[in-house]
C-alpha cells in the first residue's frame, strides 16, 4: 500500500509537469528484492508547489526542501498514517554544525541532487511507473559488488554529517558488505569528530545496529574504525579482561559480549539488545585474581551503575532505562533458579518483560559454557505454572490486618509479603489459612 501511495505521488507530480522519482534507501531495497520500510520521493517541484498539489502536506523541513505527504488511510493494524517524504532537488552549501546545510539551493537537476547524498547505494533514482533506474554515482555497481562507498570525497561527506560514519558501518554490517578503503580510512581519521552528533541520534543509530540482526559485525567495525572508543568507551574497556576458562572458554569479556550479540532473537527489542551489550559492563572494574580463579565480585552492582550513566548520557527514556538496568541486575540470578524457593522463583518469573530476561540468559549461555539447564528449567516451570499461580490474587489485605487489630504502619508490608510468600509456596491456600497464618506468625 505504501509503495502504491508513493507511486501515486510521483504520477501526480508528473501529470503537473514536474520531474519525480523514488530515491534513496527504498530504491536500494527494491533492487535487492527487499520490501522497503519507507519510501522517499525526489522532485524538481518546490515545497510550495508540492503543498499546493497535496493540501494535507506537513512542512516539516520546508527550508531544506522537505515536506511530508500523509496517506489517505491508516495502515491496517499499525495505528499510523503512512507518510511519504517528498524532497526538492537541491544542492547544499556548507555544514557549519556538522549536520544541517548552511544554505540550500533548489535545483531542477536530479544529477545535482544525488551528488549531495551519502553513499552510492543510496544515491539511485527509480521511476516506479516505467521501472527505469537513474544511476549517476555507480550505485548499481557497488550494490552488485557489496561495497559501501561515499558519493564523492568521503572526508567531505562525513564533514557534512558526522553520523554518516556510523551509518556506513551499520549498512556494511546489515548487508554484509565491505567498506571501500578510502571511505573507511576517512572514518578512522575523523572518528573523534563523532562527538558533535547529538546523543539521541547516536543512540538511535547504535540501536539500529544492535537490532537489525548483524550486531556483532557492526561492533567489530566500530572497534576497528575507532568509533567505539568515542561513543561507548565502556565497551572497549572489556578488551583483554580475562575470564575463568571453565565458565568462559570463548575468551575475554569483549569477545564474549560480541559473541552473545549473535544469539539475540530476531526481531530483537531494543531494551534486550542494550541489556545484552551492557550485561557485563561492570566486569573490567571488578576484575581480580582470587586464590582459586579469576573473580568479578559485585560486577552486577557496578555494572548497573555504569549502565545507568550510559543510559543517561545517551538520553534513554526512563522506561527503557529501567528495563535495561533490570536485565543487568537480574542476569546472574538464573544460576540459582534450581535452588530457589517456589515463592522466590515465581516472583522472579513475573518480572516485567520476563521473556527478555530469558532471552538474555539463553544468549549468555550459548556465548560461553553452552549449558542451558537453568534456561530449560525455567521454561518448564513456566509451562507447568498457570499465570494465576505466578501472580495470584491476594488472600488478605490491609483492611483484614486492621480488622485483626494490627496498627497501620511499615510492618504491614512485611506481613503482606510473608502471606504472599506462603501463598506462592503453597503453605496457605485459602483466606482462612492466610488469616490463621497471620495470627500465628504475627500476633497482635
Amino acid at each position: 500500500m505504501l509503495r502504491d501511495f508513493a507511486t501515486h505521488i510521483v504520477a501526480n507530480l508528473r501529470q503537473n509537469g514536474f520531474q519525480a522519482y523514488l530515491v534513496g534507501g527504498c530504491v536500494r531495497d527494491l533492487l535487492l528484492g527487499r520490501e522497503p520500510k519507507d519510501y522517499d520521493v525526489a522532485t524538481d517541484a518546490t515545497p510550495g508547489q508540492v503543498m499546493r498539489l497535496f493540501p494535507e502536506t506537513y512542512a516539516v523541513g520546508a527550508q531544506f526542501g522537505v515536506v511530508l505527504v500523509p496517506g489517505p488511510a491508516v495502515e491496517a493494524g499499525s495505528g499510523r498514517v503512512p507518510t511519504i517524504e517528498v524532497a526538492t532537488f537541491r544542492s547544499d552549501i556548507g555544514y557549519s554544525d556538522g549536520r544541517h546545510p548552511d544554505e540550500v539551493r533548489f535545483s531542477t537537476s536530479p544529477q545535482e541532487d544525488v551528488a549531495r547524498r551519502d553513499f552510492t547505494i543510496n544515491g539511485m533514482l527509480l521511476d516506479p511507473i516505467s521501472g527505469e533506474v537513474l544511476d549517476y554515482v555507480g550505485g548499481r555497481k557497488d550494490l552488485a559488488a557489496g561495497i559501501i562507498r561515499t558519493i564523492g570525497e568521503p572526508e567531505q561527506r562525513f564533514a557534512e554529517d558526522k553520523l554518516r560514519m556510523l551509518r556506513a558501518e551499520r549498512f556494511a554490517a546489515r548487508f554484509e558488505y565491505q567498506i571501500e578503503p578510502g571511505t573507511f580510512a576517512a572514518i578512522r581519521q575523523l572518528a573523534s569528530k563523532i562527538e558533535v552528533v547529538s546523543r539521541e541520534r547516536t543512540r538511535d543509530e547504535l540501536t539500529r545496529m544492535l537490532t537489525e540482526g548483524h550486531a556483532r559485525r557492526a561492533f567489530e567495525l566500530l572497534d576497528k574504525s575507532g568509533l567505539l572508543e568515542q561513543v561507548l568507551p565502556e565497551i572497549t574497556r572489556m578488551k583483554g579482561v580475562a575470564q575463568p576458562h571453565e565458565f568462559h572458554p570463548e575468551g575475554d569479556v569483549f569477545v564474549h559480549t560480541l559473541l552473545l550479540l549473535d544469539y539475540l532473537p530476531q526481531p530483537c527489542p531494543a531494551t534486550l539488545a542494550w541489556g545484552a551489550l551492557l550485561h557485563d559492563v561492570g566486569k573490567p572494574a571488578t576484575f581480580r585474581i582470587g586464590p582459586d580463579r579469576i573473580r568479578f565480585d559485585d560486577h552486577v552492582e557496578v555494572g548497573v551503575k555504569v549502565a545507568e550513566q550510559i543510559c543517561r548520557r545517551l538520553r534513554f527514556s526512563n522506561e527503557d532505562k529501567e528495563q535495561i538496568l533490570a536485565l543487568i541486575q537480574n542476569h546472574m540470578r538464573f544460576g540459582d533458579v534450581m535452588r530457589m524457593k517456589e515463592s522466590t522463583l515465581k516472583k522472579f518469573m513475573r518480572l516485567p518483560e520476563f521473556e527478555e530476561h530469558l532471552a538474555l540468559h539463553r544468549a549468555d549461555c550459548l556465548a560461553s559454557h553452552r549449558n542451558l539447564s537453568a534456561y530449560e528449567f525455567v521454561q518448564q516451570k513456566r509451562l507447568e505454572t498457570p499465570p494465576e499461580k505466578i501472580q495470584p490474587k491476594p488472600l488478605v489485605t490491609g483492611n483484614d490486618l486492621i480488622a485483626a487489630g494490627h496498627v497501620p504502619g511499615p510492618r504491614f508490608r512485611e506481613i503482606l509479603n510473608a502471606v504472599e510468600d506462603a501463598q506462592l509456596d503453597g503453605r496457605v491456600v485459602s483466606r482462612a489459612d492466610a488469616l490463621e497464618f497471620v495470627q500465628r506468625q504475627f500476633p497482635v
